[in-house]
């Protein structure tokens, strides 16, 4: 069920994972439609590229979402330069790992868990303020198509994304009342660097190829970070507080809701069909 509509015209956006993928464009769109724009990325380069896009005013910081100091430093930032109020505070930075648990790189799946969930909550700890004090705005966390079922060799990503899922709509029962909304978003297979930059160690086919494992997942992503962003902007904008990305998405969803204890069988037909 649709919550308040929350138009973001003329509304300051805040982007995490702003270098690229889903979050160069939601930038470059939303900045085209009128939103001033503060956007965020450890890829200080890639960063810099996103600002050189984007059609209106615009603040970039280069950091590290999973240091809370530096998202909090970020927010302040962001207070004394809005020209507008806060619309939206979208929280999208991610990053990837696939390994076996058992014989996993621990320090690889909490990189993992310190920017896919820790990243959600020092964002949300640093701009929430912000948006309660002005009675409106909208906090999305994206978490991922893996934050509704589980899946082989990515214990970590899906354990974050489960978190960014509950976290985010525990949140919302707490706003109630307050003017501001939280919406998760899960997209599927979106046409992004995620696996070329994941810390790749084997994938659930058992290869050990980062580059067979990227190709793979190209072939599996049918949505465009483009088209992601049209259906993010889109969702905040009708007061969606859970916004599927990709047919794909909804699919697998639907999957887990039939068979929610017996839904590998069901996933792994589906990606290979997918594949072909």
């Amino acid at each position: 069920m649709a919550g308040k509509r929350n138009p973001l015209l003329g509304k300051t956006v805040v982007v995490t994972g702003a270098a690229s993928g889903i979050g160069r464009a939601l930038a470059v769109r939303l900045s085209r439609a009128g939103s001033p724009v503060a956007i965020a990325d450890a890829d200080g380069e890639g960063l810099s590229e996103t600002e050189s896009l984007l059609a209106g005013p615009v603040l970039a910081r280069e950091l590290d979402v999973s240091d809370r100091q530096s998202m909090l430093a970020f927010a302040a930032a962001a207070a004394e330069w809005t020209p507008a109020p806060l619309g939206a505070v979208i929280n999208n930075a991610g990053v990837a790992t696939s390994q076996p648990f058992a014989d996993a790189a621990v320090e690889d799946d909490e990189w993992v868990m310190n920017v896919n969930y820790g990243g959600v909550v020092n964002g949300s700890h640093a701009f929430l303020p912000l948006l309660l004090g002005q009675g409106s705005g909208t906090l999305v966390n994206v978490s991922s198509v893996f934050g509704l079922f589980g899946f082989p060799n990515h214990t970590a990503y899906c354990a974050s994304k489960h978190a960014v899922r509950g976290f985010t709509e525990a949140l919302r029962a707490e706003l109630r009342g307050s003017g501001v909304a939280a919406a998760v978003v899960h997209p599927g297979g979106v046409k992004t660097n995620i696996v070329a930059n994941s810390r790749f160690h084997v994938d659930d086919a058992g290869n050990r190829d980062r580059d067979v494992a990227a190709e793979r997942f190209a072939a599996l992503a049918r949505t465009t970070p483009e088209k992601a962003a049209r259906i993010i902007h889109r969702g905040i904008e009708r007061g969606d507080p859970r916004i599927r990305i990709g047919a794909d998405a909804v699919a697998l969803d639907l999957m887990v809701r039939v068979a929610p204890v017996r839904y590998a069988d069901l996933i792994e037909w589906f990606v290979r069909r997918t594949a072909r």
